[in-house]
């Protein structure tokens, strides 16, 4: 029976947006109140099953090996001190059972071609990509969500979300039929098209499931859109050959890849925690008063309610 039991992150770019902070530091180490977005991308495979963990890295990414590796310096002076409980949140950042591979990707071709780079250490096995910058929170992990549904089709899958039409030529958006509730039968998808040409409103975030049959796939890409070697022209390839079901998960995404995204996910998860949730939500309503006349100018945007023809 097929099991998804290893994950590709690709973290070998360069994070210019976050500049002059991921100079000479990862993106993927920028902290989310006091983890940084790589920690939750990792646990959040290992909440699905996943137990091997292959990080597609490059230049200056030494830190994201470093922070899943023992740390001896740092448990002996935690335990010297008698700081039990720091020192088991610092041994537990990876479980024992969890293994790390590191590979790295020589020259930025895109994210397909930072997938092809991980080809040898999955073999014939499907494998789960997944992208620190999405962060995706929700009551059940979302890569459970998509592993469950690979269990049930054993076939490719492909997370999506509701998106505002006119925001598609960020996103890759799928065509397709809709199966049963949450699944969609793809028989297209198309990276970044301008409003007037997106199949759907329903575009795809970074969560994956694949078969091993993508790898042939991505290595025959030209690239594709901004001269890249595209994931999202490998998934249209693949579509003629083998089945491929997009997923509408359930949760909330924070797109941590904009200095924006990042922001409300610091707010929302630092509202939800336990050591200081309380102090900082009294303190957002402490600064409420002088805060609201600045946004309430500001109009709500209107969510995107029903799944426009696919």
């Amino acid at each position: 029976m097929l099991k998804v039991t290893k994950a590709v992150f690709p973290v070998a770019g360069l994070g210019t947006r976050f500049l002059p902070a991921t100079k000479a530091s990862p993106k993927e180490m920028l902290p989310i109140v006091d983890k940084p977005l790589i920690q939750y991308a990792v646990e959040e495979a290992i909440a699905a099953g996943i137990t091997e963990m292959i990080f597609v890295t490059g230049r200056s990414k030494r830190a994201i090996e470093d922070h899943f590796d023992k740390s001896y310096e740092i448990e002996a002076e935690l335990e010297a001190r008698g700081k039990e409980a720091l020192l088991e949140v610092v041994r537990n950042i990876k479980p024992a059972n969890v293994h790390c591979f590191y590979v790295r990707q020589p020259t930025a071709l895109g994210l397909g071609h930072a997938v092809l780079c991980a080809e040898k250490l999955i073999g014939d096995n499907p494998f789960a990509v997944i992208l620190a910058d999405d962060l995706l929170h929700s009551k059940e992990p979302v890569m459970k969500q998509l592993v469950d549904v690979f269990d049930h089709y054993h076939s490719s899958v492909i997370g999506v979300e509701r998106i505002n039409r006119v925001d598609s030529a960020s996103y890759g958006v799928i065509e397709g039929r809709e199966w049963e509730e949450d699944i969609i039968k793809l028989s297209g998808i198309v990276e970044k098209p301008q409003p007037a040409l997106a199949p759907s409103n329903l575009g795809v975030v970074g969560r994956y499931v694949f078969m091993p049959g993508i790898f042939s796939h991505l290595r025959n890409m030209r690239p594709g859109s901004g001269g890249e070697i595209q994931l999202t022209d490998a998934v249209a390839s693949l579509l003629a050959v083998e089945q491929v079901l997009a997923y509408r998960y359930y949760g909330t995404r924070f797109d941590c890849g904009s200095k924006l995204g990042y922001l409300k996910a610091t707010v929302q998860l630092a509202l939800q925690h336990p050591e200081v949730g309380e102090g900082f939500e009294a303190y957002l309503r402490e600064c409420m008063p002088a805060l609201l006349p600045a946004l309430l100018p500001e109009p709500i945007a209107e969510q995107p309610e029903l799944i426009e023809p696919l």
